[in-house]
């Protein structure tokens, strides 16, 4: 194959991945502002703030890790940051939301996915989310008992 053939064939492949994708991120993006200009994502974090707040979550970074468990890392990076740069989410908040993203993004598109070659959809969803929540809450007690710690002994 020439150079010249090389170039063509990969900038064809390079432009057709742009398309796939664009095809995938730009109705999500629509999507997202919709559940956002109706406030349903308001409403189901309120919905879900109980949840939150057994994991050590407070109400500001429920929206983004609601964010990222629908609609995947990618996505929800940018309303994590947003959300940190806008100082709605602390420390702790950025910690947490972290680790339960670790375990269960993208659950959606995941589940269907393996789904699809085979696998117990509800088997899998239900693994990743008891999962995640229960590592959320170990992580969230044993924050609170480190912070303790450094404040009595800087205290001390």
């Amino acid at each position: 194959m020439s150079l010249f053939g090389f170039l063509v064939e990969t900038l064809w492949g390079v432009g057709a991945s742009i398309l796939k994708l664009s095809l995938i991120i730009i109705p999500l993006m629509i999507v997202m502002q919709v559940l956002k200009d109706y406030q349903w994502l308001d409403r189901l974090t309120r919905v879900l703030q109980p949840i939150g707040n057994k994991m050590g979550i407070r109400k500001d970074g429920l929206f983004p890790l609601l964010v990222g468990i629908l609609f995947g890392i990618s996505y929800g990076s940018g309303v994590i940051i947003q959300s940190v740069e806008s100082g709605e989410m602390d420390e702790k908040d950025r910690l947490l939301v972290a680790v339960f993203l670790v375990l269960c993004h993208a659950i959606i598109e995941d589940t269907l996915i393996f789904a699809a070659i085979g696998a117990n959809g509800f088997i899998l969803l239900t693994t990743r989310v008891l999962v995640a929540f229960l590592l959320t809450v170990i992580v969230s007690r044993q924050y609170g008992r480190t912070r303790r710690k450094t404040y009595e002994n800087s205290t001390t």
